[in-house]
């Protein structure tokens, strides 16, 4: 019998050797973002620490969005910038998640950079 790997087993797997190579700091921490089918959230983080700084998702009743398509991640990325920025973060380290750079992942990407964030 052929075995066939999940496609989420693959991501994490892609996804643990992504964070082999970012860390996040205080002065940069991680931006980090999850998709799921309905939805898309994003974070950023402080690993010394171990703590979230600023959160923002498509479930959030400020962020007005309607889902996980390509409009509400437009959103959150610069509702994330935004909230980041009150916080006086200016540069952070992007984490994809072990997605691919595309679709919704680029346009939270490039709306957080259009928003202010650096990376």
């Amino acid at each position: 019998m052929i075995h066939k790997t999940a496609k989420n087993e693959i991501r994490l797997r892609i996804h643990k050797r992504i964070r082999n190579k970012l860390r996040g700091t205080a002065a940069r921490p991680r931006l980090a973002i999850y998709r799921s089918l309905a939805h898309i959230y994003a974070q950023v983080i402080d690993d010394d620490g171990g703590k979230t700084l600023v959160s923002a998702s498509s479930i959030d009743k400020t962020a007005k969005t309607n889902g996980g398509n390509v409009a509400a991640a437009k959103a959150i990325g610069k509702l994330v910038a935004e909230r980041a920025r009150e916080k006086g973060i200016q540069r952070v380290v992007f984490d994809r998640g072990g997605y691919r750079y595309h679709g919704r992942v680029k346009a939270l990407a490039e709306a957080a950079r259009a928003a202010g964030l650096e990376f």
